[in-house]
């Protein structure tokens, strides 16, 4: 995620939170120059399922023995992948929380 994501993140949070406190917010889609959280949200996901079908293609290639790879390429592609998808269930997880920390508020 780039630092534009996080910074739409951010955003969204500080207004959510002068919401909860009962002052006025302006409607702000997107940043001027910004992208969408969800935008953001959803090319990460598809880049770590990318990440995931390429090592699958790897190792079955591998295994096939009809690609030119060898193990140690394989094995690193593989934690690359198991890497991602740990850190977007990491993510995943902040998220959440931060869901039920505005969700539990009182207004």
């Amino acid at each position: 995620m780039d630092s534009k994501g996080i910074e739409q993140v951010l955003s969204v949070l500080r207004a959510t939170s002068t919401a909860a406190a009962g002052r006025v917010v302006e409607a702000q889609s997107t940043p001027a120059g910004g992208t969408d959280f969800a935008q953001v949200l959803q090319n990460s996901i598809a880049q770590v399922s990318q990440t995931q079908q390429q090592a699958e293609a790897m190792a079955a290639s591998f295994a096939a023995g009809k690609g030119t790879e060898n193990l140690h390429e394989v094995m690193i592609a593989l934690q690359t992948a198991n890497l991602s998808f740990q850190e977007m269930i990491q993510v995943r997880n902040k998220l959440v929380s931060a869901y039920q920390d505005v969700m539990n508020m009182q207004v």
